[in-house]
């Protein structure tokens, strides 16, 4: 994975990055390994990693992301905060703020970090990844669906999000794609009046489980499937339409 991409040699190509991001530093450290110099607690992927540790994406320790002296730090509009990255902009630290909302989108932006940012060339492994969900079977018909990522209070996918959209692509209808919120708590008496024909059980953020979740959606099938599959956008995307693919079938029709 990655075998095709380096560094390139031309002036003002980065030699030390920090990624915010766990889907970024991964795809960053899948194309070019020693690049990374500073990643957040949650950044698990690839197994391994030994970077500096900078906190957590929500509370990123400023002072020393600053004195890693990183040339770029990676950060997303919806995982990290506004006011950190103007911390880190006003101590002189270049920012590359994505916006990932759609798979079309994962994939260009993706492109943009990896090539435009991080002044690599484009790596097998995104390839492989657009190729995995163009060749897509068009799915059978869509399934209504409701899908939690929190509980206590219940949260769920609602408008305009990365995690819709690839499930839309495999033939579930999210339920809330139409509500005002991109994730909106809704009691649980009205999720399970909605009229879904299936509850999708993600990992995480929320760990949901078989002994965890199900048991709140009586009568309805539910799908336990991979939250980094369904939420990351990285190398994670070349099998994620099969992994999906899989949990949602077991899910029977």
């Amino acid at each position: 994975m990655g075998s095709r991409a380096h560094l390139r040699t031309g002036p003002g190509a980065p030699a030390r990055v920090v990624s915010l991001v766990p889907s970024l530093t991964e795809a960053v450290a899948a194309t070019a390994p020693g690049l990374l110099a500073g990643a957040t607690d949650w950044c698990s992927h690839p197994a391994g990693l030994d970077v500096v540790r900078v906190r957590g994406t929500k509370n990123p320790d400023v002072p020393a992301i600053v004195d890693l002296a990183p040339d770029l730090v990676i950060a997303n509009e919806e995982e990290n905060r506004g006011p950190d990255l103007a911390a880190l902009r006003s101590a002189g630290l270049e920012v590359l703020v994505t916006e990932v909302r759609t798979l079309d989108q994962a994939f260009s932006e993706l492109d943009r970090v990896l090539v435009g940012g991080c002044g690599l060339t484009r790596p097998d492994w995104l390839d492989a990844a657009e190729a995995a969900w163009r060749e897509l079977p068009v799915p059978a018909a869509p399934r209504r669906a409701v899908v939690p990522v929190w509980r206590r209070p219940w949260m769920m996918l609602g408008r305009d999000t990365f995690a819709g959209d690839l499930l839309a692509r495999l033939g579930v209808r999210n339920a809330y794609a139409g509500h005002a919120e991109r994730y909106p708590r809704i009691p649980l008496d009205a999720l399970n009046s909605r009229g879904a024909e299936l509850v999708v059980l993600p990992d995480e953020p929320y760990r949901f489980t078989a002994d965890d979740g199900p048991e709140a959606f009586p009568g309805l099938p539910s799908a336990l499937v991979s939250g980094r599959h369904l939420t990351w956008y990285g190398p994670s995307l070349t099998q994620a339409p099969a992994v999906l693919g899989a949990a949602l079938r077991a899910a029977g029709r």
